[in-house]
């Protein structure tokens, strides 16, 4: 190459970089705009429905003015709580499983059946609680609903959690082993602890996802107007009030839809922030 092409290639190296730069400045500006679209239809049409009396009244009969969704929200936090009783020991010990001991042909198959788990859409698993829990049952209950959500996070959990357990240094387990601990306590007390922090990043995030979710919860929880009885009983959510909501004819219900997507993305986002904030820090820090 001669010394009067080197000038000549630089100066187009640097454009093709100027270039490229600009291009994925682009696209990942083209990938917030419906993003801050839908953050900020959904505030201006919520923002004025949502008041104290929201969080704390009943549902109101069609024609009265008012009224909040103060069960569906009891209700959500129910499911949660019962999805998560489910989802995270299996999720957390099935991870823990295959990081440690899922080298072999059963482990890959856990990890094929956890993918395609991940893969199945939400309404089949509300399909397959219904028929597991709801027909025997012969009513529609909370526990369906929790145990449907529970379904959906255990691939989650599960997965997040086979890789941070993976990153813990092998150092740590092999000064455990040296001192004669078993192998079991030193994967509860000496692996899990260390990765705790990425492994709560991934249960919020799989609590976000299961928050989100309608289409389980109209087979298997149903809804409910009033206050929750027992967990063998129908239950109110947030996502199932929205939905019902969203479909009728009335101007008010409309408003108190558009108040509860604000409030289901208001969640969602605190959530996923706090994901973030809290895997920011190394397993173990």
């Amino acid at each position: 190459m001669s010394v009067a092409a080197a000038p000549h290639n630089a100066a187009r190296r640097r454009t093709a970089d100027r270039v490229m730069t600009g291009v994925t400045a682009a696209s990942t500006l083209m990938a917030l705009v419906p993003l801050a679209s839908v953050l900020i239809y959904v505030v201006v049409q919520g923002a004025g429905a949502v008041n104290w009396e929201f969080f704390t009244r009943l549902p109101r009969p069609v024609g009265e003015g008012g009224g909040g969704m103060a069960n569906a929200i009891a209700g959500s936090l129910t499911l949660i709580a019962l999805a998560s009783c489910v989802g995270v020991p299996i999720g957390v010990l099935g991870g823990l499983y295959l990081a440690e001991l899922g080298g072999g042909p059963l482990g890959w198959w856990i990890r094929f059946t956890t993918d395609v788990l991940n893969g199945v859409p939400s309404i089949v698993i509300g399909v397959f609680v219904y028929a597991l829990l709801v027909v025997p049952m012969k009513r529609f209950s909370a526990l369906a609903g929790g145990v449907a959500l529970g379904i959906i996070m255990i691939p989650l959990v599960m997965r997040a959690t086979e890789e941070l357990v993976r990153l813990v240094p092998a150092s740590l387990r092999e000064a455990s082993l040296a001192l004669g601990i078993p192998w079991w306590i030193t994967a509860v007390r000496v692996v899990l602890r260390t990765a705790a922090v990425g492994i709560l990043t991934g249960v919020m995030l799989s609590v976000a996802r299961i928050g989100g979710e309608t289409a389980p919860l109209l087979f298997t929880a149903f809804n409910n107007q009033y206050w929750q009885t027992g967990l063998d009983q129908p239950i109110a959510s947030l996502t199932v009030q929205l939905f019902n909501y969203a479909i009728a004819p009335y101007d008010d219900w409309h408003r108190q839809a558009w108040a509860a997507a604000l409030v289901l993305m208001s969640i969602t986002l605190t959530l996923n922030i706090a994901a973030r904030l809290v895997g920011g820090r190394r397993p173990g820090a």
